[in-house]
């Protein structure tokens, strides 16, 4: 007879291990979103580059769940605006923007919540059966 309490473990574990990644995937929209009007520390220097979380498999008791692998800057192009008159402006008058679309990554921390949010219900809904379960064995 196989254990009962094997697939529980296993959706906790495998939801705990999403919650966690959507965590890290905040943190790392955050901090996009909080350099994304920082501009180069020298003249003509490079700002902040978007950095993008990449997310791996990963074993959980004979399930597949997902971790943080790293996070990678973004390589696409900084943004560049004339002004002249700017301390990290470049010798044509050109201003490097960061390359952080602010909508962009508003929609990715939607996404990043509502994924975190459907994990805490994976959660609840298992602790909820396994409470069912117990009170009907308890009959």
């Amino acid at each position: 007879m196989s254990d009962p309490v094997a697939p529980r473990n296993q959706t906790m574990a495998v939801a705990a291990s999403a919650l966690r990644a959507q965590q890290s995937r905040m943190r790392v929209i955050a901090e996009n979103i909080a350099n994304a009007n920082s501009t180069a520390p020298v003249a003509g220097g490079e700002p902040y580059r978007r950095q993008v979380p990449v997310f791996q498999t990963r074993s959980i008791d004979g399930a597949s769940g997902v971790a943080l692998a790293r996070v990678q800057p973004d390589q696409r192009d900084f943004r560049l605006e004339y002004e002249p008159g700017h301390p990290a402006a470049n010798e044509e008058g050109f201003v490097l923007r960061p390359n952080v679309d602010t909508l962009v990554e508003s929609m990715d921390m939607r996404e990043a919540q509502r994924a975190y949010e459907a994990n805490l219900n994976v959660i609840e809904t298992a602790r909820t059966m396994e409470s069912r379960t117990l009170d009907l064995l308890k009959r």
